[in-house]
């Protein structure tokens, strides 16, 4: 009889013993998550009331899994609209809370003794809520069709992608061990330049894909195409020195704008709950008691920071952007707690090696004893605000009510300037970053190709031409003049104010002078001697495209297709809607 791998009895063990233990939870009516992490750490090293896990590293590749479809099911539920139409109060809120929580947590590992790697993690974990802790309160609690409760799920949403941003740049930092702020913007470029042209390929590519092979996409072909697409941009993501989750994430918003999003969300689900499950349950396994006890003082110093300071931080940040107290201080104290970002970002510390083995379990028992407080932080809230509010002074009235609809009145939302530099932007934006994969793309793969065949002057040149040509339907899009812009240019060229007219220019200038430095970018490391005669050939390239009436026609028809992948999923909602 053929021996079962010990990976298959720590799987029983585990699955079995979080099935009883979440069962036990869901009666208690306490989240499931923090009994994924009791039943954990009953099977765990450091506890022996049960049979415990043998193979901790096989355990250690599936919490990895799990972190993987956490955040390709996150990336699911994400639609890139929701960013753009997040309202300015939760965004300012979110950047004041994470900013302070941030500052702090790294004073606070510093005053503990700790390393500045080890500061920086902490005061990123304490930066983080818990969206499944906050959805069940609310969800229990009935409130999640308050003014307030918006507020907090923007912010868990602006929050999240926040998470996934300093995941990278702090592993990046943890690579290096240093916080050298040249490398610090090099790896934030190089960062968002990659999340675009994921996005923009993604977005023009696989949402087409999707269209045409939908008669054979059933629930198994499905499911198996969508987890293969996740792996791949993770293995992708990996292999240019991002994290897995960064992938994972991608690739899920990316399949959020197709048409099938809500069928794979569906098919995605149970796998997320299973492996999501082995992740919560590799957390508590990582609990001991004896570490809790020795650091008792900084668990209950990190406990009473997250119970004070953030409610106070995200409050004022409310209030900043024209909330009323009321509405601030609920929603401060409903984001009272740290979780699950929390543990992926220990996670990841750990698994770089640049945190110690006692943060894990701190940082767990801080999650939950305030996993504990939230719902009475939630529903005294308003207690809170009425004592309060019975202290301020009658002159404050402002503070009171807010001042969002006054300041919103106050906007000019009509200002042709802001319209026009919106509508030029985006595209400018990344059809210069997809002018950058190209030559890249051409350099690593094209050129020794090329010279192979063609060795000397002549495969240089070959690969020069070649290279321009393929970036110049993206430089006809950075200096062409949408038809939705060119109302506003003539409409601010019949201004009698001279400014605009030099603005015009000058804008005019900007786009033509970005256009020519890729053109040199290309040209001048090949021909380096002749740089004079290369910026007239630049000069003559670009006449020659902006021109040709062919990429007018091309470039809205490209424009066309990728504006109705990013829409088609919104259309499809409207219609089952209806």
């Amino acid at each position: 009889m053929t021996h079962l791998p010990i990976l298959v009895h720590d799987l029983v063990l585990i699955l079995i013993t979080a099935g009883i233990v979440v069962i036990l939870f869901k009666w208690l009516k306490q989240p499931l998550v923090l009994g994924y992490i009791v039943a954990g750490f009953l099977v765990g090293p450091h506890m022996n009331l049960l049979p415990t896990v043998a193979d901790n590293a096989s355990i250690t590749a599936w919490s990895e899994i799990g972190i993987i479809f956490l955040l390709f099911a996150l990336g699911l539920e994400f639609r890139y609209r929701k960013l753009l139409e997040v309202g300015s109060s939760a965004f300012i809120a979110t950047i004041v809370n994470m900013a302070l929580m941030i500052s702090i947590g790294y004073l606070t590992g510093y005053l503990f003794g700790w390393t500045g790697i080890e500061s920086l993690f902490l005061g990123g974990m304490l930066s983080m809520a818990s969206t499944t802790i906050i959805i069940k309160a609310f969800t229990d609690m009935n409130k999640q069709n308050q003014r307030f409760s918006n507020i907090v799920f923007t912010i868990l949403i602006i929050e999240d992608i926040a998470a996934i941003l300093m995941m990278v740049l702090f592993s990046t930092i943890a690579s290096t061990r240093s916080f050298e702020g040249i490398q610090f913007v090099e790896s934030l470029l190089r960062l968002i330049f990659f999340i675009v042209i994921w996005f923009v390929v993604g977005i023009y590519i696989i949402p087409t894909i999707f269209k045409r092979i939908k008669k054979y996409l059933n629930d198994e072909t499905l499911i198996i195409v969508s987890v293969g697409l996740c792996l791949g941009m993770v293995i992708i993501a990996h292999a240019v020195g991002f994290s897995a989750a960064l992938g994972a994430f991608i690739m899920g918003s990316i399949l959020a704008e197709t048409s099938e999003a809500k069928r794979i969300e569906h098919l995605i689900r149970p796998l997320k709950n299973l492996f999501g499950a082995v992740f919560f349950v590799s957390v508590g396994m990582m609990i001991a008691p004896n570490l809790i006890s020795e650091h008792i003082i900084p668990i209950l110093i990190l406990t009473a920071i997250i119970l004070v300071f953030r409610p106070l931080f995200i409050s004022l940040g409310a209030i900043a952007s024209g909330e009323s107290l009321k509405v601030a201080i609920q929603a401060g104290f409903s984001l009272a707690q740290i979780g699950e970002f929390s543990f992926i970002i220990a996670t990841t510390g750990m698994q770089l090696g640049v945190i110690s083995d006692f943060i894990y379990p701190v940082i767990v028992s801080v999650s939950v004893i305030t996993t504990f407080t939230t719902p009475y932080g939630i529903r005294y809230s308003e207690t809170i605000y009425n004592k309060t509010v019975k202290k301020i002074p009658a002159k404050w009235n402002r503070l009171i009510t807010g001042r969002t609809e006054n300041r919103q009145k106050k906007i000019n939302i009509s200002n042709d300037w802001s319209r026009l530099i919106k509508i030029l932007f985006v595209p400018i934006f990344i059809y210069f970053m997809l002018a950058i994969a190209v030559i890249i793309l051409s350099r690593m793969y094209l050129l020794p190709l090329i010279t192979d065949q063609i060795p000397n002057e002549g495969g240089i040149i070959v690969f020069a031409v070649i290279t321009v040509l393929l970036m110049s339907p993206f430089l006809y899009g950075i200096i062409r003049i949408r038809s939705s812009a060119s109302f506003l240019y003539i409409k601010l060229m019949k201004k009698s104010n001279h400014l605009n007219k030099i603005a015009l220019l000058l804008l005019s200038i900007i786009r033509t002078v970005l256009c020519m430095a890729l053109i040199l970018y290309v040209l001048i490391p090949l021909f380096p001697h002749i740089k004079g005669i290369l910026i007239i050939v630049s000069v003559i390239v670009l006449a020659l495209i902006t021109l040709n009436p062919r990429y007018e026609l091309h470039m809205k028809k490209v424009e066309n297709q990728f504006l109705g992948n990013l829409n088609n999923n919104n259309e499809s909602e409207e219609h089952n809607s209806e």
